[in-house]
């Protein structure tokens, strides 16, 4: 079994804000080194926000429109070529480092939080 060496505590897991939302808009993003799509994902009462994904190689444009995420809304905005990056997607990394995203079982409202 693999140790995990940086433990946090409940209090710290607690201040992340992982929400739902639901894609609006993918298309590549043609300005990144690494294939990647720019996302815009609709949060419900957290508003809509601009994110970029490395999750080219399972998921196309079309696949992704109407698809349930999880994402951490609270990391400070990030620079990712020319768009200024809102949230982080969550997904899983596999051993081919593809990008499987993690999302609810069945549809549920923008904006719950996860924890």
């Amino acid at each position: 079994m693999k140790l995990i060496n940086d433990k946090i505590s409940w209090s710290d897991f607690a201040k992340i804000e992982m929400r739902v939302g639901t894609i609006i808009s993918a298309e590549f993003f043609k300005q990144v080194k690494k294939p990647a799509y720019k996302m815009m994902v609709d949060f419900g009462e957290y508003g809509i926000r601009k994110t970029s994904a490395q999750i080219t190689t399972l998921y196309t444009p079309e696949m992704l429109i109407g698809k349930q995420v999880i994402a951490v809304l609270n990391f400070p905005p990030k620079q990712i070529a020319n768009i200024m990056s809102e949230c982080l997607v969550l997904g899983a990394l596999g051993d081919d480092k593809e990008v499987t995203l993690i999302q609810p079982e069945k549809s549920i409202k923008n904006g719950l939080k996860i924890g």
